[in-house]
């Protein structure tokens, strides 16, 4: 595995963010739902993409990419059932192609996904949820198998936590199915809503995306289109944190502020300056920053990808914060290597207690997942010295450019491949 190293920068300057991964995931595996071309724009060139490409080509479908310009065309029809285990296990959201390829071909099977090591995350609510919608699902040899079985005209399901990945995967899987279906306390994020446009210029009936109850009439087929994927809030979340917390100002172009909002109320009364635009958010350091209590939740609240960045700002903040986790509530693994790094930070239960220090100080920390190295990467730039981020990878899973983009607001970092090519 490789590794980045970084030194104290402030990082100032512009910054332009891509389509979002979490929107390209659930949008990519949507395309098994036609055999017509479909054009995806703003999709972003990330090592979770190409897997999801790799499994759609070994499906039988066809994929060109330009990642210089972000257009993928997939089109052609699915004509294998199955999903090998070499691709599942790099990447939970590939099991979001499970119900559209069973809808398609009447059975398919995949074994169980992997992806970031952030606590356990069931995929239990998907498949009562298919259930619900007539499946008839087998668990053999740590797979899989499903079959379309007979739907009720009118189906409810209730998922019983806001799921985004079960939400999605049951919004997609409906639009083929007779009848209606009613998804309730489902998930509220706007990669939802950007599922539900695409859908329905596909051709389908869906509406609520963006509330926490979405309908869905079932259709005979559905079509190709075009659609440009929506900015990535996590990458723009992330970019603006890092700017503050090394003391900067900056601008972060291509977002939808108002999809950040419960990020811009925490870093305002932490004393931040924020100015949202129509399509930019400029950020600046008030130079020492209060603590805050942050409590993450599902959308509109504050998100858990971001909860990781959120500790390394509040880690050099005046006072004490915390920060409670409710969405996986084991999602602390960088906090042992912040400590590392000279944080004074405790873990009880799910709430961590963040006593703010002068400075962090540079140190050899491993990221563990995707948003936990991105931290640990913006705790290098705040660090006296240097630091080397190992097992580095995870990173570019979810950032486009991340080095690149890192330089341009004036960050000095290098990044030392170790096996895995840099996405």
């Amino acid at each position: 595995m490789g590794s980045i190293v970084v030194s104290k920068s402030v990082l100032s300057g512009e910054v332009e963010v891509s389509g979002a991964k979490n929107s390209a995931l659930p949008l990519l595996a949507a395309t098994i739902l036609t055999d017509e071309e479909v054009i995806l724009n703003k999709v972003p060139h990330l090592a979770d993409v190409e897997t999801m490409f790799d499994i759609l080509r070994t499906l039988g479908k066809k994929v060109q990419y330009d990642r210089d310009s972000g257009v993928a065309r997939v089109s052609g029809a699915v004509d294998k059932a199955h999903v090998p285990y070499d691709l599942v296990r790099k990447m939970r959201a590939s099991f979001n192609v499970m119900g559209p390829l069973t809808v398609m071909l009447g059975e398919a099977s995949t074994p169980l996904p992997g992806g970031c090591a952030i606590g356990v995350r069931p995929v239990d609510y998907h498949i009562e949820g298919l259930k619900k919608l007539g499946f008839e699902i087998f668990f053999e040899h740590g797979e899989i198998r499903a079959r379309v079985g007979k739907k009720d005209e009118f189906v409810v399901v209730h998922l019983p936590f806001p799921s985004v990945g079960a939400t999605e995967h049951i919004m997609s899987v409906a639009t083929l199915l007779p009848g209606t279906t009613v998804i309730e306390n489902a998930a509220m994020e706007p990669e939802i809503v950007d599922l539900q446009d695409l859908l329905n210029k596909m051709g389908a009936r869906v509406r609520g995306a963006g509330t926490s109850k979405i309908i869905v009439e079932g259709v005979e087929k559905l079509h190709g289109c075009e659609h440009t994927i929506i900015p990535d809030r996590i990458e723009a979340g992330t970019y603006a944190i890092a700017i503050l917390s090394t003391g900067g100002e900056g601008q972060v172009k291509n977002v939808v502020p108002e999809h950040l909002d419960a990020l811009w109320s925490v870093l305002e009364r932490s004393g931040a300056y924020v100015k949202r635009g129509t399509n930019y958010v400029y950020v600046k350091s008030p130079g020492k920053w209060h603590a805050c209590d942050v409590n993450v939740l599902p959308y509109p609240g504050f998100p858990t990808d971001l909860q990781p960045q959120i500790v390394v700002y509040l880690s050099t903040a005046q006072g004490t914060s915390t920060v409670t986790e409710n969405v996986f509530k084991t999602r602390f693994a960088h906090v042992a290597e912040l400590v590392r790094m000279g944080a004074n930070m405790k873990l009880k239960d799910n709430t961590l207690i963040i006593e703010g220090v002068e400075k962090l100080q540079g140190a050899t920390v491993m990221g563990t997942d995707l948003r936990a190295t991105a931290a640990l990467v913006i705790a290098g730039f705040v660090a006296e010295g240097s630091t080397e981020v190992t097992q580095v990878e995870h990173i570019f899973r979810g950032y486009e450019r991340v080095i690149e983009k890192f330089r341009g607001l004036g960050g000095v970092l290098e990044y030392r491949p170790g096996g895995v090519p840099e996405i």
